[in-house]
């Protein structure tokens, strides 16, 4: 079959993609930027924009030849570029009548367990009104509602679980660590979705797939803790009241936590595993057979240790960057006149370029708080710093033997900026 999937660069998606073709068929990716289709030698692509893309018109000439329809396109929360009420619902309803007017009858919609009015997040209403207007189509449609998710890899929930399950000394837990899941291995989501594609068992299912072990967040953390090879947790209580704090502070300053991931954290992630097995002949494997099956590798302890690091990276390159700012205006003076008597230019242009420097010294640190393109603007400040330290060598060279490291600090922030841009790349 030839299968459009959406959101075939992220999590699931990136799974589904290989899942599908290795049981030989045709998979067209509907990404926003094919050129970073990760995992696939010579993909199949399409470039699409769930923002933009919210009438059936743009979605006609996408499916053209396709036979089946797998959307598992998604964001936790909303943002300035990302608007989620377009993500998750205004786009899908367009792809959805596109389905009915092509005849493209069989659509797979990966929605998630927490898909419900009283979780209370924009998240959960908007798989949820894309959910109830698949049902109320005439396309041959099932909806699959996974619980947590876990894979070799990790993103979202899974990541950020392994975060805290490796930070030293204590495991810290949102009150008392008692919120449920029913984790669910990767290879059995694959295997319903794929089972929904290829056959009609299906078809006109609501299916949660969930795993067989109903589990606290105190035992996930502890479990993959040791999986990891860090040890036994021991785990610290912290007050929901400082934990929703911390989540609104993640939200505006793009930390590891919102208030979306809390509420949907609180709300839970649970279903009933004896239905799912029912409606899909599937016994999916259990939570800690999953983890021995796939060891840890140093890869997945890189990954943990550094999750709760790149933001403290980033807020620290952008306070460097807005202090530069700030103090050379507080002494944009005399190092106009320094500059003007070692270089020879007049006293005016020489104030007007330092006054420009600040200026940019501002721009850079916004930027770096907003993620703008990492790897353009870490090479822009990598050019920035290097053209600092050779002026400043020829104008003041003995700051390079300030007893506080004025130059040769730039030995290592210019690494600091290339891990970021690294580490700024989620997908």
């Amino acid at each position: 079959m030839r299968v459009l999937l959406l959101g075939a660069n992220g999590f699931i998606g990136g799974y589904l993609l290989a899942h599908l073709r290795s049981r030989g068929h045709e998979v067209v990716a509907a990404v926003r930027h094919p050129g970073q289709l990760a995992g696939v030698v010579a993909p199949q692509s399409v470039r699409v924009d769930l923002n933009r893309d919210t009438s059936p018109d743009a979605w006609m000439p996408r499916l053209v030849g396709i036979d089946a329809v797998v959307n598992c396109a998604g964001i936790l929360q909303g943002t300035r570029r990302d608007r989620i009420e377009a993500i998750h619902a205004a786009a899908p309803a367009a792809l959805f009548e596109a389905c009915e007017r092509s005849g493209t009858a069989r659509v797979v919609q990966v929605s998630a367990v927490s898909a419900d009015r009283e979780a209370g997040t924009a998240y959960a209403a908007t798989k949820l009104a894309a959910d109830e207007r698949l049902r109320s189509s005439k396309l041959a449609w099932t909806v699959v509602r996974p619980s947590l998710v876990y894979a070799p890899g990790a993103y979202g929930g899974t990541a950020l679980f392994r975060a805290l399950a490796a930070l030293p000394w204590l495991v810290p837990l949102p009150g008392s660590g008692d919120q449920r899941f029913q984790p669910v291995h990767i290879d059995d989501v694959c295997r319903v979705v794929a089972k929904a594609v290829e056959t009609g068992e299906l078809t006109g299912k609501t299916v949660d797939p969930v795993g067989p072990d109903v589990l606290t967040l105190r035992e996930i953390l502890g479990d993959v803790r040791r999986w990891m090879g860090f040890g036994a947790a021991r785990f610290v209580e912290i007050p929901m009241a400082l934990i929703r704090l911390a989540a609104r502070l993640g939200g505006l300053f793009g930390g590891p936590l919102n208030a979306t991931a809390i509420r949907q954290l609180e709300y839970g992630n649970v279903s009933d595993a004896d239905a799912f097995r029912s409606a899909s002949g599937i016994a999916p494997r259990g939570w800690r057979e999953g983890l021995d099956a796939q060891p840890a590798q140093w890869q997945d302890r890189w990954h943990a240790r550094l999750y709760f690091v790149r933001p403290l990276l980033r807020l620290a390159i952008a306070l460097m960057w807005l202090a530069s700012a700030t103090v050379g205006g507080m002494v944009l003076g005399p190092w106009a006149e320094i500059l003007a008597v070692r270089t020879g230019l007049e006293p005016e242009h020489a104030y007007a370029l330092l006054g420009a420097a600040c200026f940019m010294d501002f721009a850079i640190a916004m930027l770096v708080l907003a993620r703008w393109h990492p790897v353009t603007l870490a090479a822009f400040q990598v050019a920035v710093i290097l053209g600092y330290t050779v002026v400043l060598s020829a104008i003041q060279p003995a700051l390079w033997l300030d007893p506080f490291g004025a130059l040769l600090k730039n030995l290592v922030v210019i690494p600091a900026v290339l891990a970021l841009a690294a580490l700024e790349q989620d997908r």
